[in-house]
């Protein structure tokens, strides 16, 4: 509805200006007569003529005052009657009055600034069914079940406990299992926060949501699909759409003193002078057009500035709270972290060299789909390692990669199976940490133990400590999925204290909820298993691009994966604030002084209107300063 209103608004005024400065016409008086009579039976109560004259070049305004202005009064009349007064309802009011003033074009531009905003707020609003919509648009519909006539597709909704499916190549797996044949990796990093490719072999479990690697995997329901763990994540993001907390906007606590005030003054000039023309020449130049425009118009811009900056704002209210945000919550894998294993530590057996053993492994691991497999090859490339020819190459599910490297045997496996065939060489090995390792077998011979870490930003640390001098934050939360080893790792690296590990959708979720209750929060993400919590937060910023349902579920987007963009948002949202408060703020000063002067009779409700036009243009000029990007948007 609003929008059809900002149409006839926009196509009204325009016809007006186009008939008006556009063409030689000649503007002749349109006369009405309207004939009325209130009786009760068969007694007369009132009878009286309205005649109504007016030019023929307005009328096009008078049909945006009546199916875009009365509509919206009515609205307004029935806010007021909830006792809710805000800017809106003094524009209301000056619809009114410049109907009844003839200042036509004044009160069409009131409708159109009033619709406008209020489209603004539905662009603003993110709707529950888009994120349930992605989240049911990525979980496959249909699952193959093997049957004695061979493969059957069946709706998810089919499949029974013990059911046996085929999960062919970089399909979603349907249904919680286990694995019967087969051998792959799956991508479970959106749903459990842990930030590897997970081995899958015969015996291991999978989950409903997680993405197959290259292999075919059989597996086993243990669950029914409404059961199933991406279920529940969908069952947790309705939930947590009912306790999305609301943002006061600008313009409202604004409008809560600046309207009745406006009001106070214009009956007051009524009743000490005695002439109403005093009351609507107060309203006239009352009309709140630097809330209904200056604040809009400086978010846009500042809208504009971030999508230059490769951020994406979906929610404009939040640029009006960020800066009030006094509990920042991150997630670990792929916000403070790149989301990647990378190569941390080297202990070689006696007698070998690490660039020996790192030139022999990273030769065999260039034709591995393992994923540590790019790790070794950018930790020997990092070394400048010229890689040798290899021979004979095989990778088997219980054995690990084997070849044949320049004529030496290699083998990388794991130390679950390494102990399984030589128990004698635990003495041999390191002492068991955080993060994933493999063995390496040289000539059947133990030579080293490589280990790997999900590696922090380079700039965690000082992103982490700049939160609280710079940006008044109380309190900063790591949350994670992931293993305790692993968050409190990532937690010492960077500098955060309060750590919460192994937390389940749900368990962030309420977590979340309890802090929101207490201040306003900023929650950070980037996984499947996020979109809830980012949700439940007063604001939730998605970090990068791996997910769709994120995305969807964010306030804002940061595109480019860089804690950076993270601060720059900060103070894109502060510095709007600031320009919308000096641009609402000074103009509504500035009118207050017009008031003062309406209501003494030194402004006609005509130089009033005017008077607010100008007061309106350089509302608005300050307010396109927020497009223009600043020397400095980051100060860590």
């Amino acid at each position: 509805m609003d929008k059809l209103t900002v149409a006839i608004s926009l196509i009204g005024i325009g016809v007006y200006l186009f008939l008006q400065y556009g063409v030689a016409f000649e503007a002749k008086p349109l006369a009405f007569a309207v004939h009325m009579l209130l009786s009760y039976g068969d007694t007369a109560i009132s009878d009286f003529n309205v005649n109504v004259s007016v030019s023929v070049i307005e009328v096009p305004l008078l049909v945006v005052i009546v199916f875009g202005g009365f509509p919206l009064v009515y609205q307004l009349l029935a806010k007021l009657l909830q006792r809710d007064l805000g800017a809106d309802l003094l524009a209301g009011i000056a619809i009114v009055t410049g109907l009844l003033l003839h200042e036509y074009l004044a009160a069409s531009l009131v409708v159109l600034m009033l619709s406008g905003g209020s489209v603004l707020e539905a662009y603003a609003v993110r709707k529950a069914s888009s994120v349930l919509s992605a989240l049911a648009k990525r979980m496959p519909s249909i699952a193959h079940r093997q049957t004695a006539q061979g493969l059957c597709d069946i709706p998810i909704e089919q499949v029974g406990i013990g059911d046996i499916l085929s999960i062919l190549p970089h399909e979603i797996c349907p249904v919680d299992g286990t694995v019967q044949q087969g051998s792959s990796t799956m991508d479970e990093s959106y749903l459990t926060g842990e930030p590897y490719l997970m081995s899958k072999t015969v015996g291991s479990k999978v989950l409903s949501g997680a993405v197959n690697g290259d292999s075919l995997l059989v597996i086993q329901a243990d669950k029914l699909a409404e059961d199933s763990r991406y279920a529940k994540i969908m069952t947790v993001m309705r939930e947590s759409e009912q306790y999305k907390p609301s943002i006061r906007r600008l313009g409202d606590q604004l409008g809560a003193w600046y309207a009745p005030l406006a009001i106070l003054i214009a009956l007051m000039a009524w009743l000490m002078s005695g002439e109403i023309v005093r009351f609507l020449a107060v309203l006239v130049i009352a009309t709140p057009c630097p809330l209904l425009i200056a604040i809009p118009v400086t978010i846009i811009s500042s809208i504009s500035l971030a999508a230059k900056r490769e951020i994406i704002i979906k929610n404009p209210a939040i640029l009006e709270t960020i800066g009030q945000c006094r509990t920042a919550i991150f997630d670990k894998t792929g916000t403070l972290t790149y989301g990647r294993p990378v190569l941390t530590q080297i202990s070689l057996a006696p007698g070998q060299t690490e660039a020996n053993v790192l030139t022999l492994i990273a030769s065999l691991e260039r034709y591995s789909k393992h994923p540590l497999a790019n790790s070794i090859l950018t930790a020997a490339a990092e070394r400048q390692l010229s890689l040798l020819t290899v021979t004979g190459i095989s990778e088997l599910p219980g054995v690990g990669l084997l070849g044949s490297v320049a004529d030496v045997s290699v083998q990388i496996t794991s130390r679950k199976h390494l102990l399984k065939d030589y128990p004698e060489l635990e003495t041999q090995l390191p002492v068991l940490q955080g993060g994933l390792e493999c063995i390496v077998l040289i000539n059947q011979q133990y030579a080293a133990t490589l280990q790997f870490r999900d590696q922090a930003r380079s700039d965690s640390s000082l992103f982490i400590n700049h939160l609280k001098p710079n940006h008044l934050f109380a309190k900063v939360m790591l949350v994670s999925g992931d293993r305790e080893s692993e968050v409190r790792y990532l937690a010492e690296q960077v500098g955060i204290q309060q750590v919460y590990f192994s937390q389940s959708p749900e368990q962030k979720l309420a977590l979340v909820k309890a802090e929101t209750a207490l201040a306003k929060t900023v929650f950070l993400g980037d996984g499947i298993n996020d979109a809830p919590a980012l949700t439940a937060a007063t604001i939730g910023i998605a970090f990068g691009q791996n997910s769709d349902i994120t995305g969807e579920a964010a306030d804002a987007v940061i595109m480019d994966s860089s804690l950076l963009k993270v601060d720059e948002l900060f103070h894109i949202g502060e510095r709007m604030r600031g320009i919308a408060l000096q641009s609402a703020v000074g103009g509504m000063l500035l009118s207050l002084i017009g008031m003062g002067f309406a209501g003494l009779g030194l402004l006609s409700p005509v130089a009033g209107a005017i008077a607010q036009e100008v007061i309106d243009i350089f509302a608005v000029l300050n307010a396109l300063r927020a497009a223009l990007p600043p020397k400095v948007l980051s100060d860590y």
